[in-house]
């Protein structure tokens, strides 16, 4: 079975603004949520459609996918294609109904369009992770285990700093989808800093005063070094 329409999503408009667009992007960014299949794809698609060098990542052990009851998830191991996932749940034509139902189906179909499995942190080597300045996680423990994570690798050469932020987003295609504009509008914020490291602890606590004002947002964040 071949998975049908694998096209990259639109990013929703608004922004940036077009003049924005002309320009490359100076900074690198990592999404993280706990599978990387809803949250933090999300807002990978967001981020590069806008033009912005990002990869997205997972924290979890393995892949968990809401199953036909809380008792039944389906798991798969990182590194396994999201088109194979597809496959796997569109096995029967009951179990293609259900996962299509519950949206499962559409984010495997997302991830296959944008790259070829789900990757996780913990596995990611140093000098990949040391490519991003900035990392979004999409929940308190998910970001507590990116900064575990950073804080237990062994130190390079270059100890550069790594500036961890989290957006917390419940887990529902609705709310990734939210979040994902939210968190364009942040990194568009930081891309535009002249000094990151100077100036991304005023830039995210300003920029948490402003989405305060019209919805509850809870923003946290720490710089690491590696």
């Amino acid at each position: 079975m071949n998975v049908p329409g694998l096209h990259r999503p639109t990013t929703p408009p608004g922004m940036p603004p077009p003049s924005a667009r002309r320009q490359p992007s100076k900074l690198s960014f990592g999404t993280v949520c706990s599978s990387n299949i809803n949250r933090s794809m999300e807002a990978h698609v967001v981020l590069q459609n806008a033009g912005m060098r990002v990869e997205s990542y997972g924290t979890g052990t393995q892949v968990r996918l809401p199953g036909k009851s809380a008792m039944e998830p389906r798991i798969f191991k990182f590194g396994t294609p999201y088109a194979e996932m597809y496959r796997s749940l569109a096995a029967t034509p009951e179990d293609e109904a259900f996962f299509l139902h519950n949206g499962i189906l559409q984010l495997c179909k997302r991830g296959s369009s944008v790259k070829l499995a789900p990757q996780r942190w913990q596995d990611t080597p140093s000098k990949a992770v040391q490519k991003h300045q900035i990392v979004i996680a999409f929940e308190e423990r998910i970001y507590d285990a990116v900064i575990e994570d950073l804080q237990t690798r062994e130190p390079t050469e270059d100890f550069k700093a790594i500036h961890v932020i989290c957006l917390d987003t419940k887990d529902n295609p609705h709310e990734a989808k939210l979040q994902g504009r939210v968190c364009l509008e942040l990194c568009w914020l930081l891309e535009q800093s002249e000094d990151l490291d100077l100036e991304a602890p005023e830039l995210v606590e300003q920029f948490q005063e402003e989405q305060m004002t019209h919805t509850q947002i809870k923003v946290l964040y720490q710089i690491c070094y590696l």
